[in-house]
């Protein structure tokens, strides 16, 4: 039987012959429904009105707080240069300038700091080394304090070098100790991690170079990680006692701003700390740091400050134009709902 005559594939043929492509289907607007009269008569929408479509706003970009240069950025590994005085000492000071008043305001800091109950006075980098070692490994241990104490309460500092004494603090058995398990004695330290890691480092290098101790000049104490010019100058009076410069961190950059003992605007501690060694007398470098860092726990806090308790209030640029925060009503007492009698 000859297939291409059979009935079934003539059959075949012919439906696809019939076949028609689909036509494409038309987009159609969405009808939106207009609101109704009261007669029943659609309101047609006026042609001057215009149908705003709402924008998205852009999203906000976090922005990192700011954070002393030269002691916890990853920058710091590179940690910036010293501002040498000569180099901008005529660009914040003329030359004979003092702040006026300024012994006044000095005795009033000294006087309202006679209790030394700030934290700082019990619990301050100085305060947390070993006496019964030898001294290299004091200042080594004074070191390791100022390298956890940036960005981290004096509290939290005492509390990991206290955990860092018991597990045994020279430069031998840190650099036997992992980076994980430093990490687990210092927490939570600000920036626990990275300090971790640069005390596994400056370790090393103090090893290396220093036979276990620790760098005797500014100069090489800024080439470690981690280690900033306030860290530098503190450690020069505190552990070698050689005063080198004024140690500025935010407290004494914060209120040497506010009482106005630099003749103009210093924006980084580095420049403040040139700006007080222009006229502050030497014999009060050390003292200062220690004096404004406790004044500014208590009273000369950077959030709502205890004008009102300060001496030095109607002196102070800042104390004059203060003005007591207005007090909260306090909430009214709930009175006890009285209790339902059971019946009985």
């Amino acid at each position: 039987m000859n297939g291409t005559k059979s009935p079934y594939f003539a059959a075949a043929a012919t439906r696809m012959q019939k076949t028609v492509a689909k036509p494409k289907r038309n987009a159609t607007r969405a009808q939106i429904e207009l609101p109704v009269a009261g007669n029943g008569v659609k309101l047609e929408p006026k042609e001057e009105e215009s149908v705003t479509v709402p924008v998205k706003k852009p999203r906000r970009q976090k922005i990192k707080p700011e954070i002393e240069a030269g002691e916890i950025k990853t920058e710091m590994a590179n940690a910036l240069p010293l501002i040498k005085s000569e180099d901008v000492k005529q660009e914040i000071n003329d030359g004979g300038w003092s702040p006026p008043n300024w012994e006044a305001l000095y005795a009033n800091i000294q006087k309202m700091r006679e209790n030394r109950t700030a934290p700082v006075d019990s619990m301050g980098c100085d305060k947390v080394n070993d006496q019964d070692v030898p001294p290299a490994v004091q200042r080594f241990q004074c070191l390791i304090s100022l390298m956890l104490s940036s960005q981290t309460k004096d509290e939290i500092n005492f509390a990991a070098m206290t955990r860092l004494r018991e597990h045994g603090l020279t430069v031998q058995s840190l650099i036997d100790t992992s980076e994980e398990k430093i990490g687990q004695l210092i927490y939570p330290v600000g920036f626990w991690k990275t300090k971790a890691k640069y005390i596994k480092e400056v370790c090393q290098v103090l090893k290396d170079k220093y036979d276990c101790d620790i760098p005797r000049t500014v100069a090489e104490l800024c080439k470690l990680k981690g280690v900033g010019p306030k860290m530098a100058h503190i450690c020069m009076s505190s552990a070698w006692n050689e005063p080198s410069g004024i140690g500025v961190d935010t407290h004494v950059h914060r209120i040497s701003g506010r009482l106005g003992w630099t003749q103009k605007e210093c924006k980084t501690p580095e420049h403040t700390r040139v700006a007080l060694e222009s006229w502050l007398p030497r014999d009060l470098w050390v003292e200062v740091n220690w004096m404004l860092v406790g004044f500014g726990q208590e009273i000369c806090r950077p959030v709502g400050p205890k004008c009102n308790e300060c001496l030095n209030r109607f002196m102070c640029p800042t104390g004059q134009n203060w003005t007591p925060s207005p007090k909260k009503n306090p909430s009214p007492k709930k009175k006890p709902s009285p209790k339902k009698k059971v019946k009985e």
